[in-house]
Formats: C-alpha cells, sequence, structure tokens
C-alpha cells in the first residue's frame, strides 16, 4: 500500500509541478507583453507632449497609464464576469 501512495504522491507532485512551470511560463509572457505595451505608451506620450523628462511628464505618464490600467482591467473583469 505505501507503494501506491508513493506513486499517487510522485504523481501529484508532477501535476503541481507542472501547473507552476506553465503558470511561470504565462507570467513570462505577460511581463514581456506588458514592457513592449510601456514602450508603446512612451512612444505616444513623447509624440503627444513631446520629449520632456522632468518629474511632471513622468507623474503624468504614471497617472496616465494607471488611469488607463484601470479602466481596461474593470471593462476586462466584466467582459469576463458575462
Amino acid at each position: 500500500m505505501a507503494k501506491a501512495e508513493t506513486k499517487e504522491e510522485a504523481a501529484n507532485l508532477h501535476k503541481a509541478t507542472r501547473a507552476q512551470i506553465t503558470t511561470l511560463i504565462i507570467s513570462a509572457f505577460g511581463l514581456v507583453a506588458a514592457l513592449a505595451w510601456n514602450t508603446a505608451i512612451q512612444g505616444i506620450f513623447v509624440l503627444v507632449f513631446g520629449k520632456a523628462s522632468s518629474v511632471a511628464a513622468m507623474l503624468g505618464y504614471a497617472v496616465a497609464v494607471t488611469i488607463m490600467a484601470v479602466i481596461v482591467t474593470l471593462y476586462l473583469s466584466r467582459l469576463n464576469s458575462k
């Protein structure tokens, strides 16, 4: 009976490991996508406001991105709940 439990534990460990690796890979792709969007949004910001690297411009960018993230998150949450 101990051998069957060991096989079951090994199978559970393998399944959990595979799930964790899948989650990490998906997270890595999410990070790459976020960095790509960050670069694109920064480019749009420069086109609209010019090359201003002042603290006010950086704060404006941070606020704009935060507002956009909240709006998109709310939209996607509502879309997924339907």
